[in-house]
């Protein structure tokens, strides 16, 4: 069933469908990891879901063009819908197809943004949705083609930035500086201070030298369940 969904930021709303995969926090933390992002940039996001990095980073940075890309046709539907509640259609647009054969200008982005599929077919609790399936299985494209794609279309310099499960860190270390992309900010995430962590915010240039930057840990729920500060403070910035 289909809803809308208030994103508590600049008046901004999404339609998600609650029978698919609806975007979780780990969208929400890569737009506020990304504010770094220039204005006026022209950003690519790949698999682009329902939209949401590109709804919310249409205001954080001021993008000058969105570019999303999702294969899922009717999701894809989903997110043109949304572009046109929140009047972004000067700003978003959106592409349906295959990652791997989806013709985009290389060379021509100054970011690209993505939260892809975490798992690897054959791994982990299968979903008996396809839909579930798709969004958290490596489907249609692995990992690396995904950073393989990204450092293609990106500029010289242009900024790459994923949220991904800190388990699978090492291979995605590997596959960026395979495809010249140098890792210069991360950051780790938390369920809670007595947890390991499951996620990581990973910033890499395209062509840039070696220099790491490690953001202090960000923890997302106190041990009572609630909210950090820090997370409630994200969903309170305007």
């Amino acid at each position: 069933m289909e809803r809308i969904d208030e994103l508590n930021y600049e008046g901004l709303k999404i339609i998600q469908n609650t029978d698919g995969f609806c975007f979780g926090i780990d969208s929400v933390l890569l737009t506020e990891f990304a504010r770094d992002i220039k204005k006026q940039s022209k950003i690519a996001d790949l698999g682009t879901g329902t939209g949401i990095l590109g709804i919310l980073l249409s205001k954080k940075v001021n993008a000058k063009k969105i570019i999303g890309v999702e294969i899922q046709e009717d999701v894809a539907d989903m997110a043109k819908r949304s572009i046109k509640l929140n009047s972004l259609e000067n700003v978003f647009e959106i592409i349906q197809g295959d990652l791997n054969k989806i013709k985009l200008e290389n060379n021509t982005f100054d970011a690209v943004v993505t939260n892809p599929p975490y798992k690897k077919l054959g791994t982990g609790i299968k979903n008996k949705e396809e839909k579930q399936k798709i969004s958290r299985y490596e489907t249609s494209a692995s990992l690396e083609d995904w950073i393989k794609i990204s450092s293609k279309l990106l500029k010289d310099n242009g900024s790459f930035y994923i949220v991904y499960r800190t388990d699978r860190l090492t291979e995605l270390f590997e596959n960026l500086k395979k495809y010249k992309l140098e890792v210069k900010k991360m950051r780790f995430v938390y369920s809670n201070i007595n947890k390991q962590s499951n996620l990581v915010l990973i910033k890499a240039v395209k062509g840039a030298g070696v220099f790491l930057k490690v953001d202090k840990p960000l923890i997302i729920y106190n041990l009572d369940g609630s909210y950090t500060d820090e997370i409630l403070d994200i969903y309170r910035k305007k």
